[in-house]
């Protein structure tokens, strides 16, 4: 059950809209609340074909899914916005009572870009929100970032492999976009996780794991998957050197 605490919205905070996917009314209006009273807007869908109805109405910023739905789980209504060109950039939170690492796994290979465990607070909730949002929100710098043909835009939050786009995830984007600016060093998965995620957001290690599979997934059909290396027992690194 998630527990009642007031929040306020932040000063700074722009108006951003966030879907919430929750057949379980009570825990609904909850997660609504505290998100309306941390300033966003909120929509409400009860199963998976109501929020496919207010995602063709109008794409929200993040939406957020539980996996348990009664017509259809939240981790296939994940999986199909991924793989569906209009929302597969669109940042999803997963919301489970599943507490086993085998499920967070495969929630996030799943496509999620975070996952959270009933019962949470709604504190822990809106710093997730606001963690993948800014994640997701690229930079304002009109920057091009390049390593051979491969082109990150940090302007148009946007990748290029020659002339043909790539296309990534949120996090598989911040991931790129920091190891093409921080290229040959070897950073560790905690390291990973603090520059990339942020120091106050707690997200385990093994998500690391998750999200560079997805990231040389992407990659490997323009052959840049080999850019992105495994160093044995120390983490990752980002070289274009053939002898790294």
């Amino acid at each position: 059950m998630v527990s009642k605490v007031r929040l306020q919205a932040s000063k700074h905070m722009t108006s951003k809209q966030i879907l919430v996917v929750e057949d379980e009314r009570p825990i609904r209006e909850m997660i609504a609340f505290g998100l309306r009273r941390a300033g966003f807007e909120v929509r409400e869908a009860e199963d998976c074909r109501t929020a496919r109805a207010a995602l063709a109405d109008r794409r929200p910023d993040l939406i957020l899914i539980d996996w348990m739905l009664p017509d259809n789980s939240g981790l296939e209504l994940t999986r199909s916005l991924k793989r569906e060109r209009d929302t597969r950039d669109l940042p999803v939170i997963m919301l489970t009572a599943r507490a086993e690492e085998v499920d967070k796994v495969t929630g996030l290979d799943g496509g999620a870009d975070d996952y959270m465990t009933k019962p949470f607070s709604p504190r822990e909730l809106i710093a997730r929100v606001n963690a993948v949002l800014r994640r997701s929100g690229g930079q304002d710098e009109a920057e091009l970032v390049r390593v051979d043909e491969l082109t990150l835009d940090r302007a148009g939050h946007r990748v290029v492999a020659g002339d043909r786009t790539v296309t990534l995830g949120p996090t598989e984007y911040r991931l790129l976009e920091f190891f093409m600016t921080h290229p040959e060093r070897v950073y560790s998965r905690e390291q990973l996780l603090d520059r990339v995620w942020g120091g106050n957001v707690y997200v385990e290690e093994r998500t690391i794991d998750v999200h560079i599979r997805r990231l040389r997934k992407a990659l490997e059909d323009f052959g840049y998957d080999r850019l992105v290396q495994t160093v044995r027992g120390a983490g990752y690194r980002f070289s274009a050197r053939a002898d790294a």
